[in-house]
């Protein structure tokens, strides 16, 4: 879509893939982030192994302007995240003492090697601390690498997010008593004619008033206004129930 940055998140964890924990945290990043005006272009679900969580970083760092991570930064031994990323980049994984500063004093003499793995971090990592956060967040290159547990993921991406604000996006959505099929050819035709356009077509049960809602989004309000009006005309009069 034009003029817009690009992002893909990737969800680490065998716990997710095997139906014992629910992600929710890939959902709540793609809101926030399409809020902000950042496209997002794929989600990952991958396990926690240190070659693929590597591979698959590297991949999404070199084709999206930014890269988030969920999962695999605590102490157990299937936390490997930071040691996949380093992996994946070909550097060290060193222990940063602003980290273990915190760790110590927070555990004191309970501190561990365990807890002490928690302070290693790709080298070259930004670390940025913030007051009202446990733990600071990590960055390393364009990719913001966060923990697995939503409150805490969403914690931090609410202190960061402005520095990923770019251009909104225009959304609106249309409510049509009809079915997909009588308006298939219709939209297809807009879609093929507004190509900077972004149209969805989602059939809806239940509703008493409408059974299809069409949404139509870009980053140029003109735009969006003149493909909305040139979609409404071309439909019978009878099947927009609303514009929102």
């Amino acid at each position: 879509m034009h003029n817009s940055k690009t992002s893909g998140i990737i969800i680490i964890g065998n716990e997710i893939l095997s139906g014992k924990v629910r992600d929710i945290n890939s959902f709540y990043l793609a809101c926030e982030l399409r809020e902000l005006g950042v496209e997002v272009k794929r989600i990952s679900v991958i396990p926690d192994e240190i070659e693929i969580i590597g591979s698959e970083v590297t991949a999404f760092s070199g084709r999206y302007d930014y890269v988030f991570t969920s999962g695999g930064v605590g102490p157990t031994h299937d936390d490997v995240t930071m040691a996949g990323i380093a992996r994946g980049f070909g550097v060290n994984l060193v222990s940063h003492e602003g980290i273990k500063n915190i760790l110590y004093s927070r555990y004191k003499e309970l501190v561990n090697s365990s807890v002490l793995k928690m302070t290693e971090v790709p080298e070259g990592s930004d670390i940025e601390f913030h007051e009202n956060m446990r733990f600071p967040v990590v960055s390393f290159r364009n990719v913001v690498i966060f923990p697995g547990i939503p409150e805490y993921m969403q914690n931090k991406f609410s202190m960061i997010k402005e520095k990923f604000r770019s251009s909104v996006f225009h959304l609106r959505r249309l409510y049509l008593n009809c079915q997909e099929s009588n308006i298939a050819d219709i939209l297809n035709g807009v879609v093929e004619k507004y190509k900077d356009v972004s149209f969805g077509s989602y059939p809806v049960l239940g509703k008493p008033d409408f059974r299809v809602i069409i949404t139509a989004e870009t980053k140029s309000e003109e735009l969006l206004k003149t493909a909305l009006y040139e979609l409404i005309n071309r439909l019978p009069g009878d099947f927009l129930v609303r514009v929102e």
